[in-house]
């Protein structure tokens, strides 16, 4: 019986050995559980027990990737309103942006008393068609998110223009004098100043025309 309490605690401490290495060197990913900064894969660092970014470095290897807005396949108008007797929808989403992204740019006067309605939302003010800006549709404005961001708008043409985001195209609303009694845009419009018409060589009186956008 003694013998067999001896083999027993062999086998036991044999394998306590052999699954040493293995602990040694079992690496972690992010949130793995680590007791020193080896146990760790890459740049990051344990810490309080979970492999995780080191701030020092500025690594952003564990953090959750935020939610792309949605694409065009899913971006579904969120109502309707009616102006004139006209059902307009009205969208909270626009297309997912991309390097190349579809839009259809449009004219915008941006200038006291134009037909932008009120001021710019980004800060409050008009501003000259002499400008290179535009407004986005509520979905690519994103809450104000791009305001003061530079965009790259392509033309058919293949001429491009960087331009200034300093408004929203309401996607949402409309049909009042905050919007010049026009009736809200649709999800994908790049509204631009004279400016950007003429920088892409392009004839504003068309209206709307078929172009891509990207962040610049």
């Amino acid at each position: 019986m003694a013998n067999l309490a001896l083999l027993l605690a062999s086998l036991c401490l044999l394998s306590n050995i052999f699954s040493l290495p293995f602990l040694a060197f079992a690496i972690s990913s992010c949130g793995g559980p680590c007791q020193t900064l080896n146990d760790c894969e890459g740049q990051l660092i344990c810490v309080s027990g979970k492999c995780n970014d080191d701030p020092d470095v500025g690594t952003h290897i564990c953090q959750t990737p935020s939610p792309s807005p949605p694409s065009g396949s899913n971006c579904q108008a969120s109502g309707t309103l009616t102006c004139g007797g006209i059902s307009y929808p009205t969208y909270r989403c626009s297309p997912r942006v991309t390097s190349s992204t579809p839009a259809k740019l449009t004219n915008n006067d941006f200038s006291e008393g134009g037909d932008g309605g009120g001021a710019s939302e980004c800060d409050e003010q008009y501003h000259s068609n002499s400008e290179r800006i535009v407004a986005l549709s509520t979905g690519w404005y994103n809450g104000g998110s791009r305001c003061g961001k530079m965009i790259r708008i392509t033309a058919q043409n293949g001429r491009s223009v960087v331009a200034k985001v300093v408004d929203e195209c309401d996607s949402m609303r409309g049909c009042d004098q905050e919007h010049a009694y026009q009736p809200p845009c649709k999800n994908n419009i790049v509204d631009g100043s004279d400016a950007v018409w003429s920088a892409l060589g392009l004839d504003k009186d068309i209206g709307v025309v078929d172009v891509t956008w990207t962040m610049a």
